[in-house]
């Protein structure tokens, strides 16, 4: 799986280059943004991310017990840290280490041999003040603030910017830990709340702190580990879902409970469309948390975080501008949503990074599809276009940790919704969402995994289709005109051998035709008109 990746990942730094952006790239994006010949040896198994956290001096001390398997004998293991935060030492059998830094990366010299196939664990410890977040969760780092009452409010978030701006890790998204356990020191009167299971506290009363141990049963991605530190105060409740009695679990503040206790009622809400539409929640064993934080909210998994005031839309604002955006909690849904596309299907470079926000974006419209109806759904994800910018592909460049455009939001939302319509049929539709989610169950994909996929279940012949949306700026553009034998057409602005139909309405009545690049013709009788379905985002243009 992980060489599959590797190839795939190799492949995609030759496709596509003259449609994607142009940008310089460093030394140090290639060491982040690559599977590197001293990462591809070694696959992970298990974490033991064990740290204190000192609000007052901003600061944070620990290690990591590191545990792989071999798959080819080697000598040199790539770990990242980010500076200011600094390894101290490595110890693997009682040994120290030798530890030889390249910027944020560093090359640990193991003395053992390596023999394929063997499970093998080192204990990287490190400390330091790491960097803070100036906006979080866009600009990632460690959030330092204090609540209403002066406590300490902390928390974690580090999408893009990794993992290893806080705690050493093996930082590519192509390989996720197995299974990990956190455990983090506080300040005895607050409380800290990460992912999985809570399965011990311990009181160190000398210290005058408490450690909260947590438990990931499953895989997870290293933006997806988080710590969030407060004066918390918990409820909780049930939900009979798909595979049975899930724990909803709920930490907020200590004088939002009430707000919360209403407002997280989307929670259930949310989980009852989402597995109609993606199938069960995909970590039933580490349950499902919110957990109030100083920023607007990130989809750290099982243990979405939230700050999106209490109320609904996004931050009282509807991103669609048709009212339905205000039907629900932004954060709740959108962030919740990534726990199908993200958290359970994750991808291998931040460039396919479509794959997390494209399915989670069209995940609201869904939302709003199950509790209100179709046209409700749709008129919403229509509603977002206004926001697409069609400046740089969806696809970013591979290899260099680079994302590409924002659309992959609003337009990638768009791109499905139109998608549905080239399907025509909403049970199919709802089965490919939910059969996605089953093939790739707690896999790291690549963009052509997803697209072969696609095609394969929906019976289109979909290339041309992803090229045009995800490495391509330019927006459909259907052509035609009117002469006595009736309605002529083809598509411009558009990728060589685009072939999409398209429903159109003439006189009333509802077509499909298959424009191509070269004029085609169908005989529409005395019409002189036509409506495009808006729900293909695509635009049209009257010759004469």
């Amino acid at each position: 799986m992980l060489k599959k990746i590797f190839i795939a990942i190799l492949s995609g730094l030759i496709s596509f280059q003259v449609l994607a952006q142009t940008k310089s790239f460093t030394h140090q994006d290639s060491l982040r943004g690559t599977v590197t010949a001293e990462r591809i040896w070694w696959d992970l198994t298990y974490y033991h991310l064990s740290v204190v956290v000192n609000p007052d001096e901003k600061s944070i001390k620990g290690s990591n017990q590191v545990f792989y398997q071999v798959l080819e004998p080697n000598n040199l293991l790539q770990i990242d840290l980010q500076a200011p935060l600094k390894i101290t030492k490595v110890i693997q059998d009682n040994q120290e280490l030798v530890v030889k830094s390249d910027g944020n990366a560093h090359f640990i010299e193991l003395k053992k041999k390596q023999k394929k196939g063997n499970i093998e664990s080192l204990k990287i410890f490190y400390e330091g003040i790491p960097h803070e977040a100036k906006r979080a969760p866009w600009d990632g780092g460690i959030t330092w603030t204090k609540d209403n009452n002066g406590n300490p409010f902390v928390a974690s978030s580090c999408q893009g910017i990794g993992a290893s701006i806080w705690w050493p890790c093996k930082d590519h998204m192509y390989d996720e830990v197995d299974s990990m356990k956190i455990s983090v020191e506080v300040p005895q009167d607050l409380m800290n709340v990460s992912n999985g299971r809570l399965i011990k506290v311990k009181n160190n009363k000398k210290r005058k702190t408490k450690t909260y141990h947590w438990f990931v049963n499953n895989p997870i991605a290293n933006y997806g580990v988080n710590i969030n530190i407060g004066n918390y105060v918990h409820f909780g409740e049930k939900y009979q879902g798909e595979k049975g009695e899930l724990d909803l679990d709920y930490y907020v503040l200590d004088y939002n409970l009430a707000k919360a206790k209403d407002q997280f009622k989307d929670a259930p809400r949310m989980l009852k469309a989402f597995e109609h539409w993606f199938g069960p929640y995909p970590f039933y064993e580490d349950g499902y948390k919110l957990v109030e934080a100083p920023y607007l909210g990130m989809e750290h998994q099982s243990s979405v975080t939230y700050g999106n005031k209490y109320g609904n839309g996004y931050l009282g604002n509807d991103l669609s501008s048709t009212g339905w955006g205000l039907k629900f909690d932004f954060i709740i849904i959108h962030e919740s949503g990534h726990e199908w596309f993200a958290n359970n299907i994750t991808y291998a470079d931040i460039a396919d990074m479509w794959i997390h926000e494209s399915f989670t974006n069209y995940s609201e419209s869904l939302f709003l599809d199950y509790h209100f109806g179709k046209a409700a759904g749709q008129e919403y994800v229509r509603g977002t276009r206004t926001s697409i910018r069609n400046d740089i592909p969806i696809i970013g460049q591979y290899g260099v940790n680079n994302r590409g455009s924002g659309d992959m939001y609003y337009k990638g939302g768009n791109m499905l919704n139109t998608l549905r319509q080239l399907i025509n049929d909403d049970d199919k539709w709802r089965s490919i969402l939910r059969g996605l989610n089953e093939t790739f169950y707690h896999q790291v994909v690549t963009t052509e995994e997803i697209e072969g996929y696609l095609i394969s279940q929906s019976g289109f012949a979909l290339n041309t289709f992803f090229n045009q949306y995800l490495r391509d700026t330019r927006i459909p553009t259907l052509s035609y005109y009117f002469d006595k034998d009736g309605l002529n057409f083809r598509w411009t602005n558009v990728v060589k051998g685009f072939k999409m139909p398209i429903d159109i309405t003439v006189k009333g009545k509802k077509m499909r035709i298959y424009p191509e690049a070269d004029w085609k013709k169908v005989d529409t009788g005395d019409a002189d008109n036509i409506t495009v379905d808006e729900n293909y985002y695509v635009s049209s243009f009257r010759l004469r």
